[in-house]
């Protein structure tokens, strides 16, 4: 294959949209296949790439002491055209970077359109890529079509792993009662775009939260199919009313924490449990309810969702729901080129390597890309050091987890947010002589592991310059 030769990139969302990009910077054009409108999922809407189906959140923007906002600096560092729109699109969210979804979806096609080295092909690959495709990343996601998946499935001969994920319901902002809910971000905190008042809260008392936490335990749920019946949840992403059956005080621990937040209709009140919405559009018109992705049946929704306190005569954008995702048991099918072990031609990115998150996936696919491009222009590029954020996702994908003896199977891989729990451990500084103890510690060593983080991976990147120069 030359250069001129097109890599293929199968699925439009964000790690596929990003390993296109990727690749054309480095002057090799891409074949993107997209499926969408030929052919739809259970979540999509548009045939939009990079379309966020769940939250708008990329969650937070803090490089100094966040892992998820380590990656951020990372994809920026590295040119990302996910993280370039975004940035673009944002809207106010504290301490968060989230985005218009429709403005930034729009942004990721109109660029990835109009760059002469990209040909986007609608229509779906309904099986393994043929042989004179040569290198081909598969960015599939968590909803690939039944029949590519299971060809891969047929390829790896391995058991598909998958897992429940949840849509959180959005809110018209013009239908909350505002003599109940007040604008403020936890702790007044203020994040990129924003001014330390871009929440929408809704308050309850003690009263109202257990009668409330009541409601979703008994709620009408979602009936499983059969086949559906033993399939986990990801931990991360739990419904609202999966987590209110662990314990009448577990929301008020989660998604319903009302710390660093003060009614400003009740300053003496102190409130027992807080609702959160979260900006949707650049409009402000449009408000999802943060954590509150369910599985409850529609009808049970609007009624228990306008038992809050200021959702009275809420009406709904969109209502929550519930799809089935599937992944790859990537340690043991995966290299840490995110190549098929058995079929080393065909690359894989994004939620079906088993991340989890907007940001990580497209992080994978920026990953791909770059490795892909690397070996079209004949050089081995290695993986960022697993003390960066990319490094750290890397090295969850293609291994580090408990193994059953004699199988070899990694049955404690699960879907992954990034975190600093994936980082290896760093030596934390003494002020003055003196050790840090406690929350103390904790900061200094968040710091720490950011600092190092940033700078192996600006190291990893200018490795990568010199490489193409000579």
């Amino acid at each position: 294959m030359t250069k001129n030769t097109p890599i293929h990139v199968i699925g439009g969302g964000l790690a596929g949209s990003e390993a296109a990009w990727q690749i054309v910077q480095a002057g090799i054009p891409v074949v993107l296949h997209e499926m969408r409108p030929v052919r739809q999922t259970e979540a999509h809407h548009t045939d939009g790439l990079a379309e966020l189906v769940c939250s708008n959140s990329f969650r937070s923007d803090d490089a100094s002491s966040n892992a998820v906002g380590v990656l951020h600096a990372e994809m920026r560092k590295a040119e990302s055209l996910i993280m370039a729109s975004a940035d673009r699109h944002q809207v106010p969210a504290g301490g968060a970077l989230a985005v218009d979804r429709e403005g930034f979806s729009a942004a990721v096609t109109q660029t990835l359109m109009d760059h002469p080295l990209v040909t986007v092909e609608r229509g779906e690959v309904d099986g393994i890529p043929p042989e004179e495709w040569g290198d081909v990343i598969i960015a599939t996601g968590p909803l690939t079509s039944p029949s590519l998946a299971q060809a891969i499935l047929d390829m790896t001969d391995e058991a598909a792993l998958a897992f429940f994920d949840a849509i959180a319901p959005i809110v018209y902002k013009d239908s909350i009662d505002f003599s109940k809910a007040w604008y403020q971000s936890r702790y007044d905190k203020p994040g990129p775009g924003g001014t330390g008042a871009d929440y929408i809260n809704l308050a309850m008392n003690r009263d109202e939260y257990y009668t409330f936490v009541e409601a979703l335990r008994t709620g009408a749920k979602t009936e499983f199919k059969e086949w559906e019946a033993n399939t986990p949840y990801f931990d991360g992403c739990l419904p609202i009313e999966v987590m209110a059956e662990r314990g009448v005080e577990t929301l008020r621990h989660g998604p319903m924490k009302p710390f660093g937040l003060t009614n400003k209709h009740k300053p003496d009140e102190k409130p027992y449990a807080v609702v959160q919405l979260r900006q949707d559009n650049a409009l402000g018109t449009l408000y999802n309810m943060v954590g509150f992705q369910t599985k409850l049946k529609h009808g049970e929704q609007v009624r228990i969702f306008r038992m809050i306190p200021g959702l009275e005569n809420a009406e709904f954008a969109r209502l929550g729901g519930l799809h089935r995702n599937t992944f790859l048991n990537s340690p043991k099918l995966l290299d840490n080129r995110l190549r098929l072990k058995a079929a080393p031609r065909l690359r894989f990115a994004g939620q079906i390597t088993g991340v989890e998150g907007y940001v990580e996936s497209a992080a994978t696919g920026l990953l791909a890309g770059r490795f892909a491009a690397a070996q079209r222009l004949g050089i081995d590029l290695p993986p960022p050091p697993p003390t960066t954020a990319h490094g750290a996702l890397i090295a969850h994908i293609s291994g580090g987890h408990l193994a059953d003896e004699g199988t070899g199977h990694q049955r404690s891989f699960q879907p992954m947010n990034v975190n600093f729990g994936l980082f290896p451990d760093v030596a934390i500084p003494r002020e003055d002589g003196v050790r840090l103890r406690g929350k103390e510690k904790t900061i200094a060593k968040k710091r720490a592991l950011s600092e190092r983080a940033l700078g192996d991976f600006a190291n990893w990147l200018a490795n990568q310059l010199l490489a193409r120069a000579s």
